[in-house]
């Protein structure tokens, strides 16, 4: 008798507990903006923290996508999301340097060598001190995702060196180092939104642009540019980036089930884009692109050439976030 009531209370306690925790949750859509295509890496993570949030909080948190920046651009969005009138976005750091000049240092060409290396300093106590400075812009930021690193193309000629930059007018994002570091290697550097490139390709408005493979690949660029050369110039961070208006109406549960969910997310995301990378430089080819690697000396002069953005840039950029990256990588590498 006494262990049914004892197993009767104990399932009257649970059934609470599970209601209470229930009852944390609240039905919410939250709608999220991507410049990027379904087809593209970011749509295989936030479908992952889409699901992720859906079970966690007992099917009440829904997170809904738009794509191919039917929201806005990035910059669009995530003034929007700074403002409270849209809830999250997947943006690069370039539309926030303008008003957090310290993330300007992940801009820097040629910082990183390979992916293991920004993982290690996003993830870790360097990507926590970046974090922290979005709220007071009205942003929180969830997780650090992934653009990739960023190679060149173009309808011109070949890059087999530094004097074929020269006099290729290139998109770059709207972005000062971006803008810079083009401009120094002898380009003629010309800022546009993500979603206006292909017709500016098209119509020959600009000869060439830079991205990531998957970018290239996602937005049919290959229909109109001939040249592709494996630059590895920098490497893009993505921030999943969540409204901090909408942030502070939150529960500590819906809170952290984002934020554990944006990193389930997180894993898959770069898991994709790091497998579709090389399958991308396939796909390329196959659709009818000229690849082509840079010798090692030549890339050498390209390096050397371009490391007077850090010079240029660095005051603005801060010392104590350039110090924070330089130290942490010199960590990594073992210096």
């Amino acid at each position: 008798m006494t262990s049914r009531k004892t197993l009767a209370a104990v399932a009257a306690v649970a059934a609470i507990a599970a209601g209470g925790a229930q009852a944390q949750f609240q039905e919410r859509t939250f709608r999220v903006s991507n410049g990027v295509s379904k087809e593209h890496p970011m749509g295989n993570g936030l479908a992952k923290m889409g699901a992720c949030t859906l079970q966690k909080s007992g099917n009440k948190m829904k997170i809904q996508p738009y794509w191919d920046g039917s929201l806005g651009n990035d910059l669009t969005a995530t003034q929007q999301v700074r403002t409270g009138s849209l809830e999250m976005v997947l943006t690069s750091t370039a539309p926030l340097t303008s008003i957090i000049p310290a993330l300007g240092v992940f801009d820097l060409p040629f910082l990183f060598n390979n992916e293991k290396e920004a993982d290690q300093v996003l993830d870790g106590k360097v990507g926590e001190w970046f974090s922290a400075k979005l709220p007071a812009v009205g942003a929180v930021n969830l997780a650090w995702w992934e653009n990739g690193f960023r190679h060149t193309t173009n309808s011109k000629r070949p890059i087999t060196r530094l004097e074929d930059f020269d006099g290729v007018k290139m998109r770059v994002m709207q972005n000062n180092i971006f803008l810079d570091t083009f401009k120094t290697l002898g380009s003629n550097a010309v800022p546009m939104a993500f979603s206006e490139v292909y017709s500016a390709l098209e119509t020959k408005t600009v000869d060439g642009q830079e991205n990531p493979f998957n970018n290239i690949e996602n937005m049919k660029f290959y229909e109109v540019q001939k040249y592709l050369t494996l630059t590895k110039h920098a490497y893009s961070p993505t921030l999943v980036l969540f409204s901090k208006k909408t942030w502070d109406t939150l529960s500590p549960q819906e809170q952290a089930t984002l934020k554990e969910c944006a990193v389930v997310g997180r894993e898959e995301q770069r898991r994709v884009n790091r497998e579709q990378a090389d399958k991308s430089v396939a796909n390329l080819r196959s659709k009818g692109m000229q690849v082509n690697e840079i010798a090692p000396a030549e890339m050498q002069r390209i390096r050397e050439k371009s490391k007077v953005i850090y010079e240029r840039h660095g005051k603005a950029i801060g010392e104590e976030a350039m110090n924070l990256v330089f130290d942490d990588l010199k960590r990594i590498r073992g210096q």
